[in-house]
This record gives C-alpha cells, sequence and structure tokens, in this order.
C-alpha cells in the first residue's frame, strides 16, 4: 500500500546530505554549499520544508510611533534622525545614540556593534528603529534595536514582519529570499478533501502556509504568536493527522512482520502462580491474559504494561517471560540502571529457581571473563533468560533465539538503545524445507510513570497499552509531609523513632559528590553526618558510583533488616521492594521532578505499617518548585501526577525524546490542542480507509525524516 515507504527510509538515513535537492528547486537563486548546510542544520532539506518552516515571532513594521507616544515595555517602530552618536568606554565599551523626531526623542544603546553600525548611526542620518522601550540611565532607550536608513518617502512594510528560527551564519533575510521563492513557484496542494475542510470548519492549508508567512497588519500579532489563529490551527491539525497516520501506518506494518508464535503452555507458568505467597488482583489477570495472548501471534507483539508505583508489573514480566521460555526461546529484560536491573535478577531467580530456570547477569561493570562467560551463555542458548542493563544491546551480545524482549522504564532509554535490544531477534534463522525467514522477538516495554490519556492517543498510539489500575490488597496510602529544612532536626528525631521502634527508613539526597554551585547536601556527607549523629544505629550507604558487588551487598543487608537506615541516591528510585521501610526522608526535594519524586514516594507503603515521605525542602523555592511540591503533596494517583507533570514539562522530557533526539510534534501542543488531536485521531482512520493517496501525501509531507523511530 505504502510505495513510498522505501524512498521515506531512505531519507532518513540521507541526513544532510539531502540538501541538494534544494539547489535545483530554488532556481534562480544561487545558494552556495554553506548556505545548503545551514538549512539542513533546520531540518530544511527540500522546498516543501522551507514552506513549514514558520515564523517564531513577528514584528510590526506597518506604522510608525510617535516617540513621545511610546512606554516602556512597548516594542514598537520609530523613526527619526541622528542628534547625537559617541562611543563610551566605562563601564564597558558601549555606542550610544540619541534619536529624536518631531514629538520626542530616545537612545538606542549597543553593547556590541560593528564599524558598519557606526557608520550608519552617525549625527544627521535619518533611521528606523525597532525594538523594546524601557526606562534607562539617559531615559527612554531601546537596547540593540534593528536599524536601518530611510528617506522621507520610504514605505513601511504592508505585512507583519516574521522572524524565523535560524542558526549561526543564516540570516533573516536569506530566510526570507528562499522562503518568498518557495511561496511563488512551488505548487503546493492540500491534501485534505474539501469534505474533510467543510466539516471541520477548517482553512485551506496554501491560504494558511500564506497568512503565517505573511500576516496582515490588522492581525493582531498576539493570536498569531501564540498559534490560536484559524491558520495556526490547520497547520496543528495537519501535523497531528500526520502522526496518527503514522503511528497506525507502523501498527498495520507491524502486522505483516514474522515473530514466533509463543502460546501458553502453562508449565512454568502454572507453576509459578501456584508457588507464589499471593495471588494476582483482577487488574493483572487482565494484562496478563492481553500479553498471552499477543505472544501466541506470528506477529511482533508492541505492548506498553503500565502500573503506578507498587501495582505489580513485574510479576507480569515473570509471567510473560516463562511464557517464551516454554516454547523454547530466549528473553532478554533491560533495564536503565544496575539497582533495577539487580532487584530484577534477584527477583526473578528466586521465583525461576524452583522451576530449574537461573537467569544470566549481564552489566558494563562485570569483569571481563564474567562478562564473556555471560555472552557466551547466551550466544549459544545455554541461558534462556538474560537480565541486565544497556550492556544487553551492545554489538558483541548476539542471541542464540530471542522470542521477546523486556524493557522497563521504557522512556529512559533513546529510540536507538531501544531498536538496538529489539533488532537482536532479527538475526534468528528459522529454516524449513522451502524458505529461511527472519523473525523478530516480542516487546514488552513497562513503565511506572503513567501515561496521560493525550500522551497515549498521540506519541502512543502505535502501541498497544495495557494498565493494571489497581494496587494489591494490604497496601497503607502514604502520609506526605512538607518541612523546611530549618526543621531538620525535628527530622533526625523522627528517623531516630522511627529506627529504634522497629521500622527502616531511607535518606534520599540528589547528589553524590560536592557542589560549589548547587550547595546540595550530598550522599557521603549526609552519610558521615548521620552515622555521627546516630551511633545507636546500623546505617548503610549506596549510590551509583559504587560497584555491582557493593552495591547489592548493602541492598541485601538492608532488606533483611541488619541496616535500620539506607543513605542513598536516586538510584533507589525504582525497583526496590523493602516491606520493613516505612519512612522516607528526600533531601532537596524541591530540586527534583515530579515522577522522580512519585517513585520515590513508591519504596515505602509496601508493608502493613503506616508509611511517611518527607519532602525536605531549603528556601526559597522558585515558582515551579512550589508548584511541583505542592502537587506531590496533594496528590497520591500517579495518573493525575502525570497529567500535572506534562503539563509543566511539556511531552519532549517524558517521552525521553532528548535521548531520542526527534521532536516529534514542531507545533501542535497536545495539551492546548486536545480537540484537534481527537479530531485528528478520527479522521486518520476515515483517510486510511477511503482516500489513501491523501493520507500517503500527508506522511511525505510532514513525516520523511522521521518513519524509522516510531516507535520502537
Amino acid at each position: 500500500m505504502w510505495a513510498d515507504s522505501a524512498h521515506t527510509k531512505e531519507n532518513a538515513t540521507r541526513g544532510h546530505k539531502d540538501v541538494s535537492t534544494l539547489r535545483s528547486l530554488t532556481t534562480p537563486l544561487k545558494i552556495s554549499a554553506a548556505t545548503l548546510s545551514r538549512l539542513a542544520k533546520l531540518g530544511i532539506h527540500h522546498r516543501a520544508d522551507l514552506l513549514l518552516h514558520l515564523p517564531l515571532r513577528y514584528e510590526d513594521e506597518t506604522h510608525l510611533a510617535p516617540i513621545a507616544t511610546v512606554e516602556p515595555g512597548e516594542t514598537v517602530q520609530v523613526q527619526g534622525v541622528i542628534t547625537h552618536s559617541e562611543i563610551l568606554f566605562k563601564p564597558r565599551r558601549t555606542l550610544v545614540c540619541r534619536l529624536q523626531d518631531a514629538s520626542g526623542e530616545l537612545y538606542l544603546r549597543f553593547l556590541n556593534f560593528y564599524p558598519s553600525q557606526t557608520k550608519l548611526l552617525a549625527v544627521g542620518n535619518q533611521i528606523r528603529a525597532i525594538g523594546e522601550v524601557r526606562m534607562g540611565y539617559y531615559g527612554l532607550e531601546m537596547v540593540h534595536p534593528k536599524c536601518r536608513a530611510v528617506e522621507d518617502e520610504t514605505p513601511l512594510q504592508t505585512s507583519l514582519t516574521p522572524v524565523y528560527p535560524t542558526t549561526a551564519g543564516l540570516s533573516q533575510a536569506t530566510l526570507k529570499k528562499l522562503i518568498a521563492n518557495a511561496l511563488e513557484v512551488f505548487p503546493v496542494t492540500d491534501p485534505l478533501p474539501d469534505f474533510f475542510v467543510d466539516r471541520l470548519n477548517l482553512l485551506g492549508f496554501f491560504a494558511s502556509i500564506r497568512l503565517l508567512h505573511n500576516p496582515a497588519p490588522d492581525i493582531p500579532a498576539s493570536c498569531l504568536e501564540d498559534k490560536s489563529h484559524a491558520a495556526w490551527r490547520r497547520i496543528k491539525f495537519d501535523e497531528l493527522l500526520a502522526q496518527q497516520l503514522s503511528m497506525r501506518v507502523h501498527h498495520r506494518e507491524r502486522s505483516q512482520r514474522n515473530a514466533p508464535a509463543l502460546p501458553p503452555q502453562k508449565n512454568h507458568t502454572g507453576a509459578l502462580l501456584k508457588n507464589l505467597p499471593f495471588a494476582l488482583t483482577r487488574a493483572q489477570q487482565k494484562v496478563y491474559a492481553e500479553i498471552s495472548l499477543d505472544m501466541a501471534k506470528p506477529h511482533p507483539m508492541q505492548r506498553l504494561l503500565l502500573g503506578d508505583v507498587g501495582s505489580g508489573k513485574t510479576i507480569i514480566a515473570a509471567l510473560a517471560a516463562l511464557q517464551s521460555i516454554e516454547n523454547g526461546y530466549q528473553v532478554a529484560l533491560m533495564a536503565p540502571t544496575e539497582i533495577l536491573a539487580e532487584q530484577h535478577f534477584l527477583k526473578l531467580s528466586e521465583w525461576l529457581a524452583p522451576l530449574g530456570i537461573t537467569p544470566v547477569w549481564l552489566s558494563g561493570s562485570l569483569k571481563k571473563k564474567d562478562k564473556k562467560l555471560a555472552a557466551e551463555m547466551i550466544a549459544s542458548g545455554e541461558t534462556l533468560l538474560a537480565i541486565g542493563t544497556h550492556a544487553l544491546f551492545q554489538e558483541q551480545i548476539s542471541f542464540y533465539k530471542l522470542g521477546l524482549a523486556i524493557v522497563d522504564e521504557q522512556h529512559k532509554f533513546g529510540v536507538q538503545q531501544r531498536l538496538a535490544l529489539h533488532s537482536k531477534g532479527k538475526m534468528t534463522n528459522i529454516a524449513d524445507s522451502t524458505k529461511t525467514k527472519y523473525q523478530e522477538p516480542h516487546q514488552l516495554m513497562m513503565s511506572a510513570t503513567p501515561i496521560p490519556r493525550t500522551l497515549a492517543m498521540s506519541y502512543y498510539a502505535d502501541l498497544d497499552v495495557s494498565v493494571i489500575d489497581e494496587l494489591p490488597p494490604g497496601r497503607t496510602p502514604v502520609i506526605t509531609k512538607l518541612v523546611s529544612d530549618v526543621r531538620r532536626d525535628e527530622v533526625f528525631e523522627r528517623v531516630r523513632a522511627s529506627c529504634i521502634g522497629g521500622q527502616q527508613a531511607y535518606w534520599v539526597c540528589p547528589l553524590i559528590d560536592e557542589s560549589e554551585v548547587l550547595q546540595l547536601q550530598n550522599a557521603l556527607e549526609t552519610h558521615q553526618l548521620l552515622t555521627d549523629t546516630f551511633p545507636e544505629l546500623r546505617i548503610g550507604l549506596v549510590h551509583g558510583k559504587m560497584d555491582s558487588a557493593e552495591k547489592v551487598s548493602v541492598m541485601t543487608e538492608f532488606k533483611t533488616g541488619e541496616l535500620q537506615l539506607l543513605v542513598a541516591t536516586t538510584v533507589i528510585e525504582v525497583g526496590v521492594d523493602v516491606p520493613n521501610a516505612s519512612l522516607m526522608v528526600i533531601d532537596h526535594a524541591e530540586r527534583m521532578g515530579l515522577a522522580q519524586l512519585h517513585q520515590l514516594r513508591g519504596r515505602v507503603g509496601r508493608g502493613s505499617a503506616q508509611s511517611l515521605c518527607i519532602l525536605l525542602y531549603q528556601k526559597p523555592l522558585s515558582e515551579l518548585a512550589r508548584t511541583r511540591l505542592k502537587v506531590i503533596f496533594e496528590n497520591t494517583d500517579g495518573f493525575a501526577i502525570a497529567q500535572q507533570d506534562l503539563q509543566l514539562r511539556g511531552p519532549g522530557e517524558l517521552l525521553g525524546a532528548r535521548q531520542s533526539g526527534v521532536a516529534m510534534l514542531r507545533f501542535a501542543d497536545i495539551n492546548a490542542d486536545e480537540d484537534l488531536l481527537e479530531q485528528a485521531r478520527l479522521v486518520a482512520d476515515e483517510l486510511l480507509h477511503d482516500y489513501p493517496d491523501a493520507a500517503r501525501s500527508y506522511l511525505q509531507r510532514w513525516m520523511a525524516n522521521k518513519h524509522d523511530y516510531l516507535h520502537v
């Protein structure tokens, strides 16, 4: 159906070399190789990209303001004659000019300037200047305004002046020239059938593009800059629609690929369920049934398992792993930190040992000979379950027959990292009498960071999602308290009382080593301080720079009760399960994000005792820090916290987009534009079914360089 998919993939790998096509598409303009390279840095590879390189903001050069009428804080354009110009050298080299019109005067100040600017701003020259007015040492002034020489008859601009995103060495003038040429000669068609344009009350695509590049002076700049104008709504709708189409195409393509059919045998899985000291909740039974059904199909499962802190995702991962093992296929379970990976290794070893299954452990900190032995066991098929960190997807690691890849805390891995593990299964060669075919593994991604609805509708639309929406019985809600740093001594006493009373406690610090800039309490100093303060307590220390054996030893001592208080960095954020730990102190909580605070708080409240989480903060608090602490104090539901976190941070950080390097949405905001997202979701299905050519056009225009990154 998608005849151009190969071309799309080729574009994704060619990268900046694609800009050579721009040279021919923009003739008769002469474009240098340096300009082509700079355009490529902006993601501009052909003329269609120029059309979608939309302004960041606008300047109003359509009218002049008399100087006497301007107010501080306004951005205006004024015209006058330079009546004074001098270079001052104290406190630093500065060009100061006085601009005067018939109504008054203001000053222009330049901290960095060139000889050409000094010449432009010489006494007697008439200029126009546009910039923000403010009060300065000499009175009203503009600092680094945009200036140009004019005559009395020089006409004003007829439309608002766009200001484009750019890069070093690429001027606004060059961009405007290229975009104007593209608007003039490029044949832009509207891929959306008229039926949808009318039904959704949208502007035409090309009309929207033209308006945004050349808005009329009577259009308020505010509605252009906040993207509420109808032209912006059309562009945002198209971007969201293209994203929805790409996700659905990816989902459809997956059903055409090969994966091993791994039906439930119920030998190992039945034995594990029988041996467990607890019964699965209704929600756990439901999501395991969904996963089990997917794994039995001959095409790859790609399922995201969501569950709040403590909801029991690990046992689901174990059951899925056993279903693969029962069918003779290997399983790789990857976690982002050694602490979490080790917790999985210890827990699964405990559960699976009675079944005669011994996992192999692989991490970057292993000794060379141990790493080599683990790699040999994986490559030969001697082990059917490998658990570890990023080391699992290194080039030298090969699997004998990988059937299932499990990625925990998947958003902490970049796209390329998840793809590297996923691709291990493609080396599995299954031969029969007539042909050889390659299979890829099923993939189960897990996250304790709940995904807000709008995020699931947009960035995860190509995945099948399972949600564990209830906690195991007997869990007591954790009480959260906000305590100022000035009451640290009271917190010390609370820790002492809790530990002497038979409970255990965590003290979490944000840094390992001393930081003169942040002035934060760190784990090493805090461990020493608490050891001096509580000589009667047994206190341990764990942080990311310890080697694997040390961390396992300390965590084992804490879990068995030999240690009463554990000082730790955020390496204990996920995966640590000590039911007797009922108190957590998070030092400098104002420095941490909402998801991290929620995850850390989830380390307590796992037993029957009432648990307490103390968020120790230091004043003064920024507005963002105050908001985060208020949200975590007032909410225990992970989905509610995730929704507010999305509003505070945007989707990029929640998705791990920094690791992936691909910003999936440039114009739309999935919070502010939820109505457009809902419309795009519905239209995508209709286009794919009834207007496949239109759907293809959308993917070519919007997703040509991103298709390969969806969604591994």
